[in-house]
């Protein structure tokens, strides 16, 4: 899904991605690998979590 947002915030990702995953599997996993969960949502028919990696970088996994 693409979200149009008002502007650039510094700091913020130019890119920010959304990936799909077979299960909340995947959530766990990606911490396992170094990401922090930074907050679950359900919104527009999508329920997804935004984690950051290492760099600080937000990207979502949403679950099927």
């Amino acid at each position: 899904m693409f979200i149009r947002v008002p502007d650039k915030n510094p700091g913020k990702n130019v890119i920010h991605l959304d990936l799909l995953a077979s299960g909340r599997d995947e959530v766990a996993r990606a911490i396992d690998l170094g990401a922090k969960h930074v907050a679950d949502f359900d919104e527009w028919g999508m329920k997804w979590t935004t984690l950051a990696d290492p760099e600080g970088n937000l990207f979502d996994i949403a679950a099927e």
